[in-house]
């Protein structure tokens, strides 16, 4: 399954191995002891009836180490726990004991070995706490391999945990039994070795931002050695449990400061280059099967075998549609192409740790479907794409195209029965009319014939060029199926020759539609499409000034963040002081502009304002209908001028926007601790308690994690915000400008599903108005006259057919709509409209706009406030 966030449901619990009568993979009765650091004698009487422990599992976060050593051990003549005695150096793989060796020739006998062991042990202990988080792994490149200490005043330095690795916040932390063979026989170690034991541990701890505190300490027997002064001498043998946590509030050492200016720092940004793609197309197209060659770098066998590691469902499987939305990423570096083909890339940090620094590439591939067209406009319009790849099947397996592109079934039904052809050509005609960057896939070419080739391409050719773009036909005379590790050299110079240069030379990223002749079975293309999603420009990051003007952006957020997927889990026993589980939802999506860190307040929204949620059983993943839908609230000219002015239009609505603070971050996956704009990732938060600390428990508010939905926004308040005591506004209205004659058909009333950003949300037609045009006679500058209607009707009599179809083609109408329940909309933001109540379409016959004007209506309490505080204040001036 591919997705953006992956957890596991039932992560490996943190369980003492001592429990009598109890496994360690089961949750003990009662909690653990703990101390303060320092080894205590264990007083469980528990303990005393113990010989030995089960065998160590394999995975888990349990680890058994005889000893942590990074020197070679005495040779030792009795001990009575073992039969080996000579100062063994037991291996893991259960081997027996190796002869003793000459101090000479021992192990970690120079500072070399000694360092080597040392990074060995660090990065098994990462591997352990990771097995007990419930969600990503943590890449290698993040891991900061400590010092080797130089004397006591360095190594009370390097005992101080530093700051915490990127991917711990969530870990429950590991158990180290030391003293312990493999098999769980208690071999133990001497006073001294366990001391040494516990401060190399401390340091591999403190290097991950952990701290070590000791649970239990055992005596198990006796040993006996000859030393060449004091000669023969005895001591007790001890085992020690010791648990490995995360510290979440880490107090850094004093000279953090100072050691990042002069060692590398610790990923806190991913720096690598990260381009969003969408693929989508019609059912049957191979847009899933094509991805999975390119991440899977194999090819397929004609039957959809490369496909089946990225369907997500059961009936996906079965049926070979996908219905929701698969993620996958791809990263170049160079030339060479790293994804699953490589070798240690298992996971997607792997992939970040090999493209490091050139670029990842971040796929959505979207339903095809029609039956899922809600699937397909979320990822085109919710995940604002840097650049749509359209697949199109080269050969048409349905019936034969109507030749005019009708998207109506043959029985009536929603895109039953539509020509591929017809329906391929809807789909191009929607990514057109977004305006957003286009390059096409030409699949299955291994099984067109070239005049079948032509046809389709020159639809395809005339369709784009009729809306003044450019195509550009990429092909390949030989199949490239023989490398898919690297980007050929002639596809990457074939790219930039006719591609990339083209693109710079023009006036932007729309004006060329690179088309590409693909085949997953034969390889064909495959090196070229490599070389395009490695080389396309990515558009410029997007600001908060882009589309609102300076007066207004000072409402603007300082950061938002449009969520796409909720998952509804508990913080780390780790991360709340209490050690108790504490709802922590992660949410999933792309940060539109501005930069959000971990530990940064933060708001998100819109819920339902507290007074339109008495009485009201909405369900969590449907927005909740606002007032006014049967009161139609006329636009004012003057909001984008007054709103600024009226403080009460930015006033805090109560329960809309709520209080959270971010606890971890993942940029595709990767732990970091700030995600900047445009890159994709996921956000945990924990909710910010209200103090109702008189209020009876029954009255208090209910918490408000559980009713996160998808098109809802996370944001961070700007500092004029803050200090004006600003807040959000979620809107109840907005006018859309649109350049389609057609959408002069919607009646005053209609109902229509919106799509913006994230949200679907319904909406009424309130108004739609013809606005004049530079041909048209009747173009008059006051804004009295812009009825549909007017007194100049009759000189459209007098113009000829041409000068009318040219001004209509030229034509912009401002739709005025009033949305069902109020949501989060930006100046400048694209909008789909599709007409709701009907079924003789595909859904993909929508209209194509962009947000010119946000309305405000006040709620009930604000109606109520300034009835008070203004009487007589006219709202529809006002806001």
């Amino acid at each position: 399954m591919a997705s953006l966030f992956t957890f596991d449901h039932d992560p490996p619990r943190v369980d003492s191995p001592w429990k009598t009568g109890q496994g360690s993979g089961q949750r003990p009765t009662n909690g653990r002891s703990v101390s303060t650091g320092a080894i205590v004698e264990s007083d469980q009487s528990s303990d005393a009836q113990l010989d030995r422990l089960e065998a160590e599992p394999q995975d888990g976060p349990i680890e058994y180490k005889l000893h942590l050593l990074l020197r070679p051990r005495r040779v030792y003549k009795t001990m009575n726990t073992t039969l080996v005695v000579a100062g063994s150096q037991a291996s893991r793989n259960g081997q027996g004991a190796k002869p003793a060796k000459p101090p000479g020739a021992s192990l970690a006998s120079s500072n070399q070995s000694r360092q080597n062991r040392l990074q060995h042990l660090t990065t098994q202990l990462l591997w352990r706490l990771q097995q007990s988080s419930p969600h990503h792994t943590t890449a290698r490149g993040d891991l900061v391999i400590p010092k080797l200490p130089q004397g006591d005043a360095e190594l009370d330095v390097l005992e101080q945990p530093g700051k915490l690795l990127p991917g711990l916040e969530e870990s429950n932390g590991a158990l180290y039994e030391i003293g312990v063979a493999d098999d769980g026989t208690f071999v133990g170690l001497t006073k001294g070795e366990m001391d040494e034991s516990m401060t190399t541990l401390k340091i591999m701890a403190a290097s991950l931002g952990c701290r070590v505190e000791v649970q239990r300490m055992k005596a198990v027997g006796t040993c006996q050695w000859v030393d060449s002064t004091l000669g023969l001498q005895q001591e007790d043998l001890w085992v020690a449990e010791a648990l490995v946590m995360p510290i979440i509030s880490s107090q850094t050492r004093a000279s953090d400061k100072d050691d990042e200016t002069n060692t590398a720092p610790r990923r806190g940004v991913s720096t690598t280059e990260q381009i969003r793609f969408v693929l989508t197309g019609p059912t049957t197209s191979g847009k899933t099967t094509i991805l999975g060659t390119l991440s899977n770098g194999t090819l397929d066998n004609g039957r959809g075998l490369s496909r089946i590691n990225l369907l997500k469902h059961r009936h996906e499987v079965a049926s070979g549609r996908t219905s929701s939305i698969a993620q996958e990423l791809i990263g170049y570096q160079g030339n060479t192409i790293c994804n699953y083909s490589v070798d240690n890339i298992n996971e997607w940090p792997d992939i970040h740790d090999r493209a490091e620094p050139g670029r990842l590439v971040f796929i959505l591939d979207s339903a095809g479907h029609t039956r899922y067209q809600k699937t397909t406009l979320r990822a085109l319009v919710g995940w604002a794409p840097h650049w749509t790849l359209l697949c199109i099947a080269a050969r048409d397996d349905g019936p034969p195209s109507s030749g005019t592109h009708s998207l109506s079934g043959a029985d009536g039904a929603m895109g039953v029965g539509i020509p591929s052809m017809d329906l391929a050509m809807a789909y191009l005609d929607l990514c057109l009319g977004l305006e957003m960057p286009l390059a096409i896939l030409i699949t299955k070419t291994e099984l067109a014939t070239r005049p079948q080739l032509k046809d389709k391409l020159n639809a395809i050719f005339s369709k784009i060029k009729s809306t003044g773009r450019i195509p550009k036909l990429l092909a390949t005379a030989s199949c490239e199926g023989d490398n898919l590790a690297h980007v050929p050299d002639a596809a990457q110079t074939k790219m930039k020759n006719e591609v990339i240069d083209a693109i710079t030379k023009s006036d932007g990223l729309l004006t060329i539609v690179p088309v590409i002749l693909t085949s997953a079975v034969t390889g064909m293309g495959i090196g070229l499409t490599h070389a395009l999603l490695k080389s396309l420009p990515v558009p410029p990051s997007p600001t908060a000034q882009d589309f609102a003007s300076l007066t207004l952006n000072m409402e603007q957020p300082a950061a938002l963040f449009h969520i796409d997927e909720v998952f509804d889990l508990s913080l780390s026993r780790a991360q709340t002081p209490s050690g108790s589980s504490e709802n922590a939802p992660v949410v999933t999506g792309y940060l539109r502009f501005g930069r959000l860190s971990i530990g940064e307040n933060v708001v998100l929204g819109p819920f339902p304002a507290d007074e339109e949620d008495d009485g009201a059983l909405i369900p969590n993943d449907h927005p909740s209908p606002g007032y006014g839908l049967s009161i139609p609230h006329p636009l004012s000219a003057e909001f984008a001028r007054l709103s600024v002015r009226n403080t009460l239009t930015a006033s805090k609505i109560e329960g809309e926007w709520r209080n959270a603070r971010i606890v971890n971050i993942r940029e595709l996956r990767l732990p970091v601790r700030t995600l900047e704009a445009g890159q994709a990732g996921s956000i945990q938060v924990v909710f910010e308690e209200e103090s109702n600390e008189e209020m009876p428990d029954t009255e208090k508010p209910k918490k408000p994690g559980t009713s996160i939905r998808k098109g809802q926004v996370l944001a961070m308040p700007s500092q004029h915000m803050i200090d004006t005591g600003l807040s959000l506004q979620a809107s109840t209205g907005f006018t859309a400008s649109f350049r389609i004659s057609d959408i002069k058909n919607l009646g005053v009333g209609t109902l229509v599903n919106a799509y913006i950003g994230m949200a679907r949300a319904a909406a009424r037609v309130l108004r739609v108005v013809r606005q004049r045009s530079g041909l048209d006679p009747r173009h008059v500058s006051s804004e009295a006259n812009d009825d549909v209607f007017g007194i100049h009707d009759h000189i459209e009599l007098e113009r000829t057919k041409s000068e009318a179809d040219l001004d209509e083609m030229n034509a912009e109408y401002h739709v005025s709509l009033e949305l069902i329940s109020r949501e989060w909309i930006e100046l400048g933001s694209r909008v789909v409209l599709l007409e709701g109540g009907t079924k003789d379409k595909s859904g993909l016959e929508g209209f194509v706009g962009k947000v010119i004007e946000v309305r405000v209506v006040p709620t009930r309490r604000e109606w109520t406030e300034t009835a008070r505080i203004a009487p007589g204040c006219d709202w529809e001036r006002s806001v």
